[in-house]
């Protein structure tokens, strides 16, 4: 059964999510500060972190980028902005997906399936390029004999790019591939921003840009 810990300071929206999460097959534990929040996510292990960004303590991103810093459990923020910048900033602190408020229940429980249904379907061989190895069952990375802690959306390019060496990849593909463009608007920054951000964890080498092109992975891989 897959764990969720969820960061939301309305308490009937949040038993409701609870519930609903529930009929599904999930465990929901409830905080409704980043205080709480915090001593839970230490104390037990996650499989998703579901965060609102305006909290009684606190902004949810920062919360949500500390998660990252530690774990790669998959990341869903709440919130109630449309702006641009609030969907971008997500991103940046590692999270995989949003959701605007409001929002039905049915939208939430889909995007949550999705997650976790993207992750399973990323599992397969552990994939070798020099130093580096992504072992996607495990959803864990390397470098040499270093831990690498990747977002999801890192690990998701990553296995992308792995499984696709030497060739280049339009920003289309890894847009199309990575997030269903249809649910809702996504800014085209979104793709430089989380390579520049894989590159300083990998290696700013491994991946080059194909100036109007896309994005190349140079090395060759291997499987085991």
């Amino acid at each position: 059964m897959s764990k969720i810990l969820l960061l939301e300071d309305d308490q009937s929206l949040s038993k409701g999510i609870q519930l609903s999460l529930k009929k599904e097959g999930y465990e929901v534990i409830i905080c409704s500060t980043i205080a709480a929040a915090k001593k839970v996510f230490f104390e037990q292990s996650f499989n998703l972190l579901i965060s609102d960004i305006t909290l009684p303590d606190g902004n949810g991103l920062d919360f949500c980028q500390e998660v990252r810093r530690h774990s790669n459990i998959l990341i869903l923020i709440l919130t109630s902005h449309k702006e641009e910048y609030e969907i971008v900033s997500g991103y940046e602190q590692g999270a995989d997906d949003y959701v605007t408020k409001p929002f039905s229940l049915m939208v939430l429980i889909s995007k949550i399936n999705a997650l976790f249904k993207r992750v399973q379907n990323n599992r397969g061989n552990i994939l070798h390029s020099n130093d580096l190895t992504l072992n996607p069952a495990e959803m864990k990375v390397t470098l040499g004999d270093e831990v690498v802690v990747l977002s999801k959306t890192e690990l998701q390019l990553l296995l992308i790019f792995l499984e696709n060496p030497q060739q280049i990849l339009s920003q289309e593909q890894l847009l199309e591939t990575i997030w269903d463009t249809k649910e809702g608007y996504i800014d085209r920054n979104t793709i430089p921003v989380n390579i520049s951000r894989l590159r300083q964890k990998v290696g700013k080498e491994n991946i080059k840009t194909i100036r109007g092109v896309g994005y190349l992975w140079v090395n060759a891989v291997q499987r085991s």
